[in-house]
């Protein structure tokens, strides 16, 4: 079954028009660039290809469903009666609306208007606020909401679409950052809260509550504006906590008020004309501290990169061209010069494994490489027609900007 997803940027999409009048509408479908309509893509441990989906906001509801109460980790406090509400009293200092705007040209000149909005939270003591990379991608400027109502001008230190990830900071704003946790040390069925700006409704940030409903799951992004397929989001925390438009960028927190997951994606259809429902997605912030390290102190994050490109093989595949018919994933084509094709890789070759860990998925690749830094050596088994596979070693260069 294929569940399609959407980013959770709420849409304030402004047109202008040729007397220079611009129109606001809202929309549930929230791809990266702030636009009225977006495809999503279809999430599943081994996602397949981006569908196309489009959906209404709806009227905020809330749904509370009984059952077994879910399991607490050894590190988490118990839940008591007023836990949430001091959670939550807690944590919203820290946590701040990001309003991605963007110039327009009225009768009276050029103006910014609201283009899309998320939520932030701030993570040290100068100012540093994590957020998702769709929040803040073709914004021209970046204005940022405290929860008491102070607005303050944002700067953009980097970004990072291949994570979705992005920081932005705000100089004298003396907002209190909040605390990180360890999303390694997190189980299934444990509580978490999702804290976020839910539909911008005014008045302050949302809060839910659900529980950790799975770990180390693996979505893809729904495409861009160009059509160009969303990246692969690895080691992705998955909750029933509810989370809306608004909510990108926003945190999952434990029962101790620590930070675990970045609020990022929600499932939307299963199959046409059936809901996905209590299906979202966080991205672990044991993956986002080391991004952010990155964007903070480079504005920037350099990938390892082997100069690859992939398809997964079939039996008809390497019957049609004469590779290996064994598991794993045919190369199409290998970029010249690259640790690749210097490691004597070639089109047709089909690699098997990577360090030993076999490539069953097309995001196998990607995931493994993800864990690597340039400058690593790793162990490719590679297949070449009728020979069995064979270890060659290729040492990981620095991805360029466009891979």
């Amino acid at each position: 079954m294929r569940v399609l997803v959407s980013l959770l940027l709420l849409l304030s999409t402004t047109v202008a028009c040729a007397a220079g009048q611009a129109t606001a509408q809202q929309s549930t479908v929230t791809p990266p660039t702030a636009t009225t309509s977006a495809p999503a893509a279809a999430a599943t441990s081994a996602p397949p290809t981006a569908v196309p989906t489009a959906t209404a906001v709806p009227q905020a509801q809330a749904t509370v469903v009984a059952g077994t109460q879910p399991a607490t980790s050894s590190a988490d406090a118990p839940m008591t009666q007023g836990l949430i509400s001091q959670i939550g009293h807690k944590a919203t200092p820290g946590i701040v609306q990001i309003t991605n705007e963007q110039f327009v040209l009225q009768p009276s000149g050029r103006e910014a208007v609201p283009a899309g909005a998320g939520t932030g939270f701030v993570i040290d003591n100068q100012g540093h606020i994590l957020t998702n990379n769709h929040v803040v991608a073709q914004a021209q400027r970046l204005e940022v909401q405290a929860t008491d109502g102070k607005t303050f001008n944002a700067k953009l230190v980097g970004r990072d679409p291949r994570t979705d990830l992005a920081v932005v900071q705000v100089d004298g704003a003396n907002l209190p950052p909040l605390p990180l946790g360890d999303s390694s040390k997190l189980v299934v069925g444990q509580w978490v809260v999702a804290i976020g700006n839910a539909l911008a409704l005014e008045g302050g940030p949302t809060l839910t509550v659900g529980v950790v409903s799975a770990l180390n799951r693996t979505v893809q992004e729904p495409p861009d504006q160009q059509g160009n397929p969303g990246p692969f989001l690895f080691d992705l925390i998955q909750t029933d906590a509810a989370i809306n438009p608004g909510n990108s960028g926003g945190p999952l927190l434990d029962l101790n008020g620590n930070v675990v997951g970045i609020n990022t994606l929600g499932a939307g259809m299963a199959e046409p004309g059936v809901q996905a429902q209590g299906i979202s997605f966080a991205i672990a912030i044991n993956t986002a501290k080391r991004i952010a390290d990155q964007l903070i102190q480079n504005g920037k994050v350099d990938y390892a990169f082997m100069g690859v490109s992939v398809t997964p093989n079939t039996p008809a595949l390497a019957a049609r061209f004469g590779l290996s018919n064994v598991p794993g994933m045919a190369v199409t084509d290998v970029g010249q010069g690259t640790p690749a094709a210097r490691a004597g890789i070639q089109p047709k070759d089909v690699i098997t494994a990577v360090d030993g860990q076999p490539l069953k998925s097309e995001s196998d690749l990607s995931r493994i490489l993800s864990q690597h830094k340039p400058g690593d050596t790793v162990t490719v088994s590679v297949a070449r027609g009728n020979s069995p596979p064979r270890n060659v070693q290729v040492t990981l260069g620095t991805a360029p900007a466009n891979a």
